[in-house]
C-alpha cells in the first residue's frame, strides 16, 4: 500500500529537532533551487538554521535571473564547513550523481530522476514525476502552507523548466502542482526569469554554430571548439530543436579540458540520455531523459582515441561513435 503525502511529510518532519542545523545541498538548476527553498520553508520551525549550498558553478542566465529576482540565499559548497552542521539533504539529485555529494551520510533524499537504489533515513525518489518541485508542493500542501509569491514562482518555473512546459515526461500530479502554484504565482517575475535565455557572449558561438552546422536525415549537429561557459553548448541545443522539421540536434564544445556532448529531440525517437550512456559512459559521465542528455568527458582520456584538438576530426568521431549505436540497435 502507497505512503500517503500526509505519513511521508510525518516521517520528514519527524527526524528533525530545534537544534539542529540542516544543510541543504544541490545541484543548482531550477528545480533543485526551488525544492530546497520548499524544504526550508517546510522546516523553519523544526531546525534553529538551515543553509542551501550549491555543487557547481551557476552561470546559466535563467539560474542566475532566478536568484537575483527572487533573491534567493546561496552558498557554494566551498564556503561551507560541512562539519558544523547535524542533519544533511540532498534535493532533485542522489548522491552518486557528483563527486561534492560523496562522503556525506544524508539524512533526507528527495528526487525525480531514475533511483540509484540509494538509502537514508527519509528518501523519496519517484522516477515517474516530471519534477521535484512537484513532489515538494505536496508537501507544503500537506502541511497546509501557503506559498509565498517568491517561493510559489520558484517551485511553478521549476516544474515548468524540469517538464519542458510539459512536453517531456510529467504525470497527473505534475499538472495539478502547477495548477495550484499558479495563484500564487508572479508572473511577470517568472517571466522575466525565463525570457534570460543568453548573455551577449553567447552569440558569437551562435554565429560559429550557424556557419559549420550539418543538417542530415532531421538532425543537426555541430561541434563549436572551446567555449568560455558550457551552457551555450545546451542553448544552441535547444534552439536548434525550435527548427521545422529537426527531430535531434547534437551540440558539442570544449570547457576547461573536458568534452561536452549535449543531444536534445523531440521525444518521440530513441532514448538520449540511455544513448549517451551506451556511447560515451565509458569514457566519462553520460546519461539523462529521453528527450535531453549530456556527456562530459575528460579530454586526456581521448589520447589514442581521436585528435581531439582537430575540432572537425573531433566533430566526425562524435556523429560517427553515435551513427554506429544509431544504425547497430
Amino acid at each position: 500500500m502507497a505512503t500517503s503525502v500526509s505519513e511521508k511529510l510525518r516521517r520528514l518532519l519527524g527526524l528533525f529537532s530545534y537544534e539542529d542545523r540542516l544543510l541543504v545541498l544541490i545541484n543548482a538548476d531550477p528545480d533543485a533551487m526551488a525544492s530546497a527553498m520548499a524544504l526550508k520553508r517546510l522546516v523553519w520551525r523544526q531546525v534553529s538554521a538551515t543553509t542551501i549550498a550549491h555543487v557547481n558553478t551557476i552561470t546559466r542566465p535563467d539560474n542566475l535571473a532566478m536568484i537575483r529576482l527572487l533573491k534567493l540565499d546561496l552558498v557554494p559548497i566551498k564556503e561551507v564547513d560541512i562539519a558544523q552542521f547535524t542533519q544533511y539533504a540532498i534535493l532533485d539529485s542522489q548522491p552518486s550523481h557528483h563527486e561534492d555529494f560523496q562522503g556525506i551520510n544524508f539524512d533526507v533524499i528527495i528526487d525525480h530522476h531514475p533511483d540509484t537504489g540509494v538509502k537514508a533515513p527519509f528518501a523519496d525518489v519517484r522516477p515517474n514525476y516530471g519534477a521535484t518541485s512537484t513532489i515538494m508542493t505536496q508537501y507544503l500542501r500537506a502541511a497546509k502552507i501557503k506559498p509565498s509569491a517568491k517561493l510559489a514562482t520558484a517551485l511553478f518555473y521549476g516544474i515548468k523548466t524540469d517538464t519542458m512546459n510539459f512536453r517531456r515526461k510529467a504525470v497527473i500530479e505534475d499538472v495539478n502542482a502547477f495548477q495550484s502554484l499558479f495563484r500564487h504565482v508572479n508572473v511577470h517575475v517568472a517571466q522575466s526569469i525565463e525570457q534570460a535565455e543568453m548573455t551577449p557572449d553567447f552569440l558569437k558561438y551562435y554565429r560559429i554554430a550557424l556557419e559549420y552546422m550539418r543538417v542530415r536525415k532531421q538532425r543537426i549537429c555541430v561541434h563549436i571548439g572551446p567555449v568560455s561557459n558550457p551552457d551555450v553548448c545546451v542553448s544552441i541545443a535547444d534552439f536548434f530543436m525550435k527548427i521545422h522539421d529537426i527531430a535531434w540536434s547534437v551540440v558539442s564544445g570544449t570547457y576547461q579540458g573536458r568534452l561536452i556532448i549535449i543531444v536534445r529531440n523531440d521525444g518521440a525517437r530513441k532514448d538520449a540520455g540511455k544513448l549517451l550512456r551506451e556511447v560515451f559512459g565509458e569514457l566519462g559521465t553520460a546519461g539523462g531523459h529521453k528527450s535531453m542528455a549530456r556527456a562530459e568527458i575528460p579530454l586526456k582520456d581521448l589520447d589514442g582515441l581521436v585528435r581531439y584538438r582537430d575540432d572537425k576530426v573531433l566533430s566526425h568521431w562524435i556523429i560517427k561513435r553515435l551513427d554506429k549505436k544509431a544504425h547497430s540497435s
